[in-house]
């Protein structure tokens, strides 16, 4: 992935995650999810190969994914501490309406 390179992030409903392909194919960043209820998601785990950290990746997949929960009218409980993390220090994105347990 180079520096100047938008961040594209693919939705994969079936296998429950989203995901950034990095350096071509060969790696990526993940976040996983699953349904704990008819319009809970549980936010399980976000991954960023150390290679790829600290550029705003994670953050990135938690956008994602926040505007995926608030176009379902979902809520979500965050069990994964990376992004609790980002909900805590970044804040909610104010345009977005996804519920946090």
């Amino acid at each position: 992935m180079e520096l100047n390179c938008p961040i594209k992030v693919e939705h994969d409903r079936k296998r429950r995650q989203f995901t950034v392909r990095l350096n071509g194919s060969h790696d990526h960043a993940v976040l996983l999810y699953e349904y704990i209820g008819k319009k809970t998601v549980d936010l399980q785990h976000t991954e960023v190969p150390d290679a790829y950290r600290g550029r705003g990746i994670a953050k990135h997949l938690a956008k994602e994914v926040a505007h995926f929960g608030s176009e379902a009218r979902s809520t979500a409980a965050l069990n994964c501490p990376c992004l609790t993390i980002i909900h805590r220090y970044a804040g909610a994105d104010r345009h977005c309406s996804l519920m946090i347990l």
